[in-house]
C-alpha cells in the first residue's frame, strides 16, 4: 500500500511539472540566456516567427523594423523567433546562421529567439505557417489569432501591418 502511494505522489508530481513545462514558452536568446514570453512584465509581445532559410523573412523583418519603430517608447516588446532546425539535416541552421542572418537582416541579436522547429511556439500559440506574427497581450493571452499570408509581392494592396497594428492598439 505504501508503494502504490509513492507511486501515485511520484506520478502526480510529474504530470504537475508536465502541465507548467508546457504552460510557459521560455526561448533561447542570441544575444545571451533565455526568454521567458510569458513574463514580460506586463508588456504587449510581438513575434515575428520565421526562418532564416525562408526567403519571405527578410520581408517579415521589414514590417517587424517598422513597427518596431511605429511603437517606439511604448509597453511594447518584439522579438523574431527563428524556427531552423538544431538538427542536422533539412532547414538546419547553426546559431551562426542565424546570427549572420540578423546582422544581414539588421536585427539586434537580443530579439532573435530560438525555437527549433518550431516546438513551443507553434504549439501554443497555434500558428501552422511561417512566416506568421503573434500578438500576445499584457495579460500574457493572445490578442488575435496569429497573422500570416504575408505576400512576396513589392506592390501587393494588402499591408499586414493594418491589422497587426490593429491588434498591438486593442492590446495597448
Amino acid at each position: 500500500m505504501r508503494t502504490l502511494k509513492g507511486f501515485i505522489a511520484i506520478l502526480s508530481l510529474t504530470l504537475v511539472l508536465a502541465i507548467g513545462a508546457f504552460s510557459q514558452t521560455v526561448l533561447h536568446s542570441l544575444g545571451g540566456g533565455n526568454v521567458d514570453l510569458d513574463a514580460q512584465g506586463g508588456k504587449v509581445v510581438v513575434l515575428a516567427v520565421g526562418a532564416s532559410w525562408l526567403p519571405l523573412s527578410a520581408r517579415q523583418i521589414d514590417v517587424t523594423n517598422a513597427l518596431a519603430k511605429k511603437y517606439q517608447g511604448r509597453d511594447i516588446v518584439f522579438y523574431f523567433v527563428a524556427t531552423d532546425s538544431t538538427r542536422p539535416g533539412k532547414n538546419f541552421a547553426s546559431d551562426e546562421d542565424i546570427r549572420k542572418f540578423a546582422a544581414t537582416n539588421k536585427i539586434a541579436l537580443g530579439s532573435v529567439l530560438r525555437d527549433s522547429d518550431g516546438a513551443a511556439t507553434f504549439r501554443k500559440y497555434s500558428i501552422d505557417q511561417v512566416p506568421s506574427f503573434v500578438v500576445i497581450g499584457k495579460d500574457g493571452k493572445l490578442v488575435a489569432e496569429p497573422f500570416g499570408g504575408l505576400d512576396s509581392a513589392p506592390n501587393s494592396k494588402y499591408d499586414i501591418t493594418v491589422p497587426i497594428s490593429r491588434a498591438i492598439d486593442k492590446a495597448l
